[in-house]
């Protein structure tokens, strides 16, 4: 059971766990749709297993913490396919776009919300997550660069 002090943590943690749900759904989209672009194909599968470690260690965090982890994107997973969707009528360069939007809105949650989070659970996010968000962060905006 959670105490009262690792709640906010967790309600936090399940944020960041629907926004990394959504990005995995979301590049599971773009990789099907652009599944005729071998290396683009393969970047984004990179960018994806990352998103899928950080859900991973986001429930594994939020169950070591006594919470349950959130069990699906919820609105940001509908949000991703609404976006996505869009893209995938008007081609690549669309997707990659709207990749790069849910990149950039996923460096802005992690760094906006890291004062809302105890001390060990901001080391978590800055040692483990935030790297890794800037890593794919940088790697689609050079893809989309490319394309």
């Amino acid at each position: 059971m959670a105490t009262p002090t690792n709640d906010g943590d967790i309600q936090q943690l399940n944020s960041f766990l629907r926004g990394e749900e959504s990005a995995v759904e979301t590049y599971d989209q773009a990789i099907e749709k652009l599944s005729d672009e071998p290396a683009i194909a393969t970047e984004l599968k990179q960018c994806r297993a990352s998103h899928q470690m950080r859900v991973d260690l986001l429930k594994q965090e939020v169950t070591r913490l006594g919470g349950e982890p959130a069990p699906s994107s919820g609105a940001w997973g509908s949000f991703a396919k609404l976006v996505e969707g869009g893209a995938k009528a008007f081609g690549k360069k669309s997707a990659l776009q709207a990749l790069e939007q849910g990149e950039d809105h996923g460096r802005n949650d992690y760094e906006r919300d890291l004062d809302d989070v105890s001390a060990p659970i901001r080391s978590f996010v800055q040692t483990k997550l935030v790297p890794e968000q800037h890593r794919t962060h940088d790697a689609l905006s050079a893809l989309k660069k490319r394309v």
